[in-house]
């Protein structure tokens, strides 16, 4: 099995309203991730979490505000990127306008 870094994205201002749901939305967004993870069963190595905003990006010489559009991460495992993206078709999180999932391969060392 190869594993993968699934990084979340969702255009910052989602994030951010995100950190004002009521009770009641949070569950039903919870309840949502569940149910996938439960399909997927062991695809799930780590369900990761949410992130909190980046305040600080790097580019080597300085740091600037960050984008705040990465919104989490998990690691998955599958034989291919391919298996993979067919499991991810119905993520929750592409329910949301403008959500991306990011699939990145580990590298074996």
């Amino acid at each position: 099995m190869k594993k993968f870094l699934a990084l979340y994205y969702s255009p910052a201002q989602d994030n951010a309203d995100m950190m004002n749901i009521t009770d009641e939305q949070r569950n039903a967004i919870m309840a949502a991730w569940m149910a996938w993870k439960n399909k997927v069963g062991d695809t799930v190595v780590d369900f990761g979490a949410p992130t909190m905003p980046a305040s600080k990006s790097a580019d080597g010489n300085s740091w600037s505000t960050g984008s705040n559009e990465m919104g989490g991460y998990s690691i998955l495992q599958a034989e291919s990127q391919e298996a993979l993206q067919a499991l991810c078709v119905d993520h929750p999180h592409l329910q949301t306008p403008g959500a991306t999932i990011e699939l990145h391969e580990c590298m074996e060392m």
